[in-house]
């Protein structure tokens, strides 16, 4: 199926997940194939509640391609980056993930926040 035209949805749920990041490459929010959705990414944050700075990637998955939103991003100890923000949102379609890994495991936690679509 296709996603929903956005201009006619009739549903819109707002979503927020957490993840405390490892070295694994993990889908953090996934939209199914012929989900009949479609998922407005409006925030990605990584943060640091170590003692020392760690890096953090964040892919959008497509089509068994990866194309990165951040690669190996240094968040210093004790911080908070903004990867994406609501001012340059993303849409994740049918089939498509959005995927984190870190430099080293618990270190950073992510925190994404979305609307369902549909």
């Amino acid at each position: 199926m296709a996603a929903p035209n956005i201009l006619n949805a009739s549903n819109c749920v707002g979503k927020t997940t957490a993840y405390a990041a490892t070295t694994t490459v993990t889908a953090v929010v996934t939209n199914a194939a012929s989900s009949n959705t479609l998922y407005k990414i409006n925030t990605i944050t990584a943060t640091n509640s170590n003692t020392a700075s760690a890096t953090v990637s964040v892919e959008l998955y497509r089509s068994a391609t990866s194309f990165p939103l951040a690669s190996n991003i240094t968040v210093p100890a004790g911080t908070m980056l903004a990867i994406l923000g609501k001012d340059t949102p993303i849409y994740v379609e049918e089939g498509d993930a959005i995927r984190v890994s870190a430099g080293a495991n618990s270190y950073i936690t992510t925190f994404t926040s979305y609307e369902v679509i549909s």
